[in-house]
């Protein structure tokens, strides 16, 4: 990316002035090489899978879309926002953006985890137990979002806006669930609606920069220079 203090990869960054070490030397030898092949930014995919399957679910989750059309959000699940954006993860991994990589991959993998849980594991669970089989899924996503959101500070507000409405929406819809309250996952879908946004604009951010060679919509980095 061009301007790595607005974006997902910066808390890896290193301050100005500051040598890198050996292994960031060698790595940045081999990227030079002759041969070597450079990565292209992955995080638009990921964040455009992400958002369009939050967006799919949260619909219904507000009762906007007839809760029969699930099964199809299952299937976006499994690919967009599950393998998609888990290769994404992977490719900022190799790249060198452990945030990035770590939120995009475990992201994916809880697409995938949905996915999974839906076609082969909730029809194990008794009846009775369903929602709290659900909630119990969505309050540790929603653990895992908080870790994701106290990493995120030093990289923009639209990232930490982003996090933190998600993990409001998942702890909503996992009280919901757990509860059997319609009204805390209609909530929970409309809060979701909101993270979709977010990540659909950050996609447009980040393909923006990548095709116009700028900066065009504004993030508002925090770190500090």
């Amino acid at each position: 990316m061009a301007s790595t203090d607005q974006h997902l990869d910066y808390p890896g960054a290193k301050p100005a002035g500051q040598s890198p070490s050996p292994a960031e030397t060698r790595a940045a030898t081999a990227a030079g090489a002759p041969g070597a092949v450079a990565w292209g930014n992955s995080a638009p995919l990921a964040l455009a899978g992400f958002a369009t399957t939050t967006f799919m679910l949260s619909m219904i989750n507000t009762g906007l879309v007839p809760a029969g059309t699930l099964p199809v959000v299952f299937g976006v699940a499994f690919a967009f926002g599950g393998l998609a954006q888990l290769i994404a993860g992977i490719i900022q991994l190799r790249t060198g953006n452990t945030f990035g990589g770590m939120l995009f991959t475990g992201y994916g993998a809880f697409w995938l985890s949905l996915w999974a849980i839906a076609e082969f594991f909730l029809k194990g669970v008794p009846p009775l137990q369903l929602g709290h089989a659900l909630g119990l899924f969505l309050y540790a996503f929603g653990i895992f979002t908080v870790v994701m959101f106290a990493a995120s500070l030093r990289t923009s507000v639209i990232v930490v806006t982003t996090l933190f409405l998600l993990g409001v929406t998942f702890f909503v819809l996992g009280a919901g669930n757990y509860g059997a309250s319609s009204g805390l996952i209609k909530t929970g879908g409309w809060i979701g609606l909101a993270v979709a946004a977010l990540a659909f604009y950050l996609a447009l951010a980040e393909v923006c920069e990548a095709t116009y060679g700028r900066a065009i919509l504004p993030l508002f980095p925090l770190a500090k220079h």
